[in-house]
């Protein structure tokens, strides 16, 4: 099967602020690929480089090197003008479901306004809205209400009605579970595999959780200080990683048991002990 994306050799480096500092390299030579219908869950702890990566696909952060191939296409470098035209196929539903919807704006105008920029008329968008609202399991009275008047489950299902009005291929997903409470994490989960298996869309899905990730991902890449460390099958690398940057974050991961949660703890800091440093965790991954 061809690849809907292609990342090949993807640098991304800031350029030094202020005086005396230096250019910063978040991403180092990154590769991955995502096929039609998959997703591909990208784990790693804050600063691992998976929410830039993921703003590198979106155009939103400033790629040095390499490149990111949609359908074939390098959209590595598009001006704002290019980007807006794959606006319709690549979208993106944030963390944070209510700092992304505009407080001032009733749902129905939320999901109208991607639409109506895309050329379809208001009283088409409008018909559009009950669908959209009914395809994430919202009433379509949710149309009328403010972002405010609904839960945070609520509301990022509303953020990922808005990210499928235009029928994207792929939604890159940053952290959209990790503000939820753990029932509501599952049922959002889930409302992204069933919307999955009925349009075949793709999603990056960047989590620092890899109980998250095993959940929904059918591929999952680890990133540790900017380099991909690990990659392969999802129930593979949850359940018995290879590389020793996973190790420890599958030892990071909390348990309902107290006693299996006191032993995972020792384990984690007699680990910690044999691999102090980044280099140290690299070099240990690379002789594998």
């Amino acid at each position: 099967m061809e690849n809907l994306l292609q990342i090949k050799d993807l640098e991304v480096t800031y350029k030094a602020k202020g005086f005396g500092k230096k250019p910063f390299t978040a991403l180092h030579s990154v590769s991955l690929d995502i096929k039609p219908g998959e997703t591909l869950g990208l784990v790693g702890e804050s600063g691992s480089g998976k929410t830039t990566l993921g703003r590198a696909v979106l155009g939103l952060a400033p790629v040095t090197g390499g490149s990111i191939l949609y359908r074939d296409r390098d959209i590595a470098h598009l001006g704002r003008k290019e980007r807006r035209t794959l606006s319709s196929e690549i979208q993106v539903v944030f963390q944070d479901p209510y700092n992304s919807l505009n407080p001032s704006m009733n749902i129905g105008e939320i999901l109208m306004e991607p639409l109506t920029a895309a050329g379809v008329s208001r009283a088409d968008a409008s018909q559009r809205v009950n669908g959209l609202l009914d395809s994430v399991g919202l009433p379509s009275d949710a149309a009328k209400r403010l972002p405010r008047e609904f839960s945070g489950g609520q509301r990022q299902r509303v953020a990922i009605a808005r990210a499928l009005a235009l029928d994207p291929k792929l939604i890159v997903c940053d952290e959209p579970v990790s503000a939820l409470d753990l029932t509501t994490q599952e049922r959002v989960l889930d409302l992204f595999i069933e919307i999955q298996e009925r349009t075949g869309v793709s999603y990056l899905f960047v989590s620092h959780d890899l109980g998250v990730v095993r959940h929904i991902s059918h591929r999952v890449a680890v990133m540790f200080h900017g380099n991909i460390v690990e990659v392969g099958d999802g129930d593979q690398v949850t359940s018995n990683p290879q590389h020793p940057y996973t190790q420890k974050l599958l030892m990071a991961s909390p348990l309902a048991d107290p006693i299996r949660q006191r032993e995972r703890r020792e384990q984690r800091k007699a680990f910690l002990e044999g691999y102090p440093g980044t280099e140290t965790i690299l070099a240990a991954g690379k002789k594998k």
